[in-house]
């Protein structure tokens, strides 16, 4: 007992060690860090060129998202305290109200943009790669402008920041070295190859909307993978999809189509769900129709592949359920009992009710994490644009045993998704267990 209990201190004394170390290292190459903010941000704006630009910052905090992640449910606009979940501990969002004690009120023109651009803040103060200023870094330094005065120009909001839970104080200098790693030297610049409509898009995806943040694989040091971008991640338990040309055609969508969903939340693909409803609430449905469909354009492709699994997401919808009613496929049973009061028996869905099964995007994910996530533990009623709205999806995961919910799932993927009847009960209880 008392060996294990000194192996126990050595440990700790040995991580501490290396933690000092490497607090140590990070506080020398940030001497070696590369801003890309130049020193025309120095010079303040005036009160008449912040007015001028708040509407545009409006917009652009709009597609950027800034919301969904700086004001939390039931919050004060813009005044932080999300949680985020972190395999050292919990980080919690700041407050980005114009507060001078709690929020960015104090901050000066240039502090922002480093802050967004550099990942560096008021003071010489790192922050986690979870505020994505990897993206933000190929902002333009007109668009940081309009952003930094709309945020000024909200009302200030006096809560006091919480403090992360890390358990070793060292993290966030440590964050020079991580920026040294993954930290890109380039900033945005058009394809002379593209068309305006595709570079537009590009932006939009790339530095505003981040969406590689969570569609892209991250390796070992939690940087995202170039070679893989937009190839999809699992993160918070779901399956953010591949949405390249490729993976977005193995899912039904064309351009137009992916457009339409982007705003609208819903189609003939399903549901946005999970936290990309909390993008199209906060974000893509304020999106102009020139906009969405600059973003579509360059994730689908302007003459983008067939559809995967060969089928079309407007074949499927049209065709009947595979194998017909009557046919003792395991699952099928349990989706007549249990889904099909909601989402017809041919998969033909409800409108305003439940969205259909035939064509739907969940089916045809090369997983069913998503599709499981979704059955055990249901999904609330959310309100979409433009008035439309689903009911709320009960979850099943107290009525049905790890088989029997495997078998649902296969039947689902394997009639409506163009996929193998192959999902396993292991990843059921995986899923059931919160991995």
């Amino acid at each position: 007992m008392a060996r294990s209990r000194a192996i126990r201190i050595l440990s700790r004394l040995a991580l501490a060690g290396v933690v000092l170390a490497g607090g140590a290292v990070a506080v020398v190459l940030g001497a070696f860090e590369h801003s890309v903010v130049g020193a025309a941000v120095d010079a303040p704006l005036t009160p008449e060129e912040i007015a001028a630009l708040a509407p545009r910052g409006r917009y652009l905090a709009a597609a950027a998202d800034c919301a969904a992640c700086h004001t939390a449910p039931g919050g004060a606009p813009w005044a932080g305290g999300l949680a985020f979940q972190m395999p050292f501990g919990t980080l919690y969002a700041t407050n980005i109200s114009p507060d001078p004690e709690t929020g960015i009120g104090g901050w000066t023109r240039a502090e922002f943009h480093r802050a967004v651009r550099d990942g560096v803040g008021k003071g010489g103060r790192h922050l986690y790669p979870a505020m994505p200023y990897v993206s933000y870094r190929q902002l333009t330094e007109a668009d940081v402008d309009a952003l930094y005065a709309f945020l000024m120009t909200r009302p200030p909001m006096p809560v006091a920041n919480r403090t992360d839970s890390f358990p070793f104080p060292y993290v966030r200098p440590a964050m020079a070295f991580w920026n040294l790693l993954n930290l890109p030297s380039k900033t945005f610049a058009d394809d002379p190859a593209a068309s305006p409509q595709v570079n537009r898009g590009r932006y939009l995806v790339d530095a505003l909307g981040h969406c590689g943040e969570c569609h892209t694989p991250r390796d070992l040091t939690m940087a995202t993978i170039p070679g893989r971008y937009l190839e999809g991640n699992v993160i918070e338990g779901v399956e953010a999809p591949d949405i390249t040309a490729a993976g977005l055609a193995a899912l039904g969508f064309t351009t137009d189509g992916l457009a339409r969903f982007m705003r609208a939340g819903l189609g003939p693909q399903g549901v946005m769900s999970f936290a990309m409803y909390e993008v199209v609430h906060h974000s893509t449905q304020h999106l102009t129709d020139t906009d969405a469909d600059a973003m579509a354009a360059y994730l689908a492709g302007t003459a983008p592949p067939a559809a995967g699994n060969g089928t079309t997401v407007a074949a499927a919808a049209a065709a009947p359920s595979q194998p017909a009613a009557g046919t003792a496929m395991p699952g099928r049973q349990t989706y007549v009992e249990l889904c099909a009061a909601c989402h017809g028996v041919d998969g033909e869905g409800i409108p305003h009710v439940a969205p259909a099964m035939r064509g739907n995007a969940a089916l045809r994910l090369p997983t069913a994490r998503n599709l499981l996530v979704a059955t055990l533990r249901g999904l609330p009623d959310h309100p979409f644009p433009h008035g439309e709205h689903m009911q709320a999806m009960p979850g099943f995961a107290d009525l049905l045993g790890d088989a029997e919910m495997a078998e649902l799932a296969s039947y689902l993927r394997q009639t409506w998704g163009g996929r193998n009847a192959d999902v396993g009960a292991d990843l059921v209880a995986e899923i059931r267990r919160g991995e």
